[in-house]
């Protein structure tokens, strides 16, 4: 069981395992709770990364291995080629190769029209640091709104930079925190719904827009990640007596400490 009141900041480190699961869940959820005709389905954008220099990223190689018949070195005795050649026929040239990454998100669409009503985005890592990945994401987003569709965006990622569809200055300093979610209605387009989430609150349910005239679905925020924990049996992949990555501020540290502690995860 998820120890934690709210988001655990241990699952940032198995992140690509975590959203892949997040997005699976969440479409289950809302599918019985849409009405006759409309449809959730998980789409896809493949890219490959080249951040800015100097910025961090994650890479995922695909390793190709061949054999070269190219000379180790020149000169030496004839028993010293002989040596050499040999070395190179068994040296292997290791040639790594950036893989395509795949981010998945969800369409509620209304199949009366096939027109795309809703967008849910869960941000990865890529999303909020520096390079292409952040830039096909941005990309995305202003994409959804001109085009007049709903657009959530769910950042439960303390890594990175700030990509929400509203200016972080607009957001009062009081409620700043590790976590936000972010709704853009498509017909109230200067106002966003922001939920500020601490570090030691329970996620939200988000209220899901469809069309003006369709009542709000849920999306229980907590029950999703939750069952994430539990069904990829982070309890036994997580060590608790480590930190979590990145570091929380020394506050943050200090309560983290003692809740696990509280929760027999930690010894004191």
């Amino acid at each position: 069981m998820n120890p934690f009141p709210g988001m655990n900041p241990y699952l940032e480190r198995y992140w690509r395992d975590v959203h892949a699961s997040l997005i699976v869940y969440a479409r289950e959820a809302l599918q019985t709770q849409l009405p006759p005709g409309m449809v959730a389905r998980i789409e896809e954008r493949v890219y490959v990364d080249v951040p800015h220099d100097g910025i961090r990223r994650i890479i995922y190689p695909d390793v190709h291995v061949s054999e070269s018949q190219e000379p180790v070195g020149g000169g030496g005795t004839a028993t010293a080629t002989a040596v050499l050649e040999e070395v190179a026929t068994q040296r292997l040239i290791i040639e790594v190769e950036e893989e395509p990454i795949t981010e998945t998100y969800i369409e509620i669409v209304d199949l009366s029209g096939g027109r795309v009503i809703t967008v849910i985005e869960v941000l990865s890592v890529a999303n909020k640091l520096l390079g292409e990945g952040q830039d096909v994401y941005l990309r995305k987003q202003r994409g959804v709104i001109e085009a007049g569709v709903n657009l959530i965006e769910i950042d439960l990622l303390r890594t990175g930079q700030w990509v929400l569809s509203i200016p972080f200055g607009n957001i009062p300093p009081e409620r700043h925190t590790p976590y936000f979610v972010v709704v853009y209605r498509s017909w109230q387009p200067k106002k966003r719904e922001v939920y500020p989430i601490a570090l030691n609150q329970r996620l939200p349910q988000i209220a899901i827009p469809l069309r003006p005239t369709d009542q709000d679905v849920l999306l229980d925020l907590q029950e999703l990640v939750n069952r994430c924990y539990e069904v990829g049996r982070y309890d036994l992949w997580i060590d608790y007596s480590q930190e979590p990555e990145p570091p929380l501020p020394p506050e943050g540290a200090k309560w983290l400490h003692q809740l696990l502690v509280e929760k027999g995860k930690r010894s004191a």
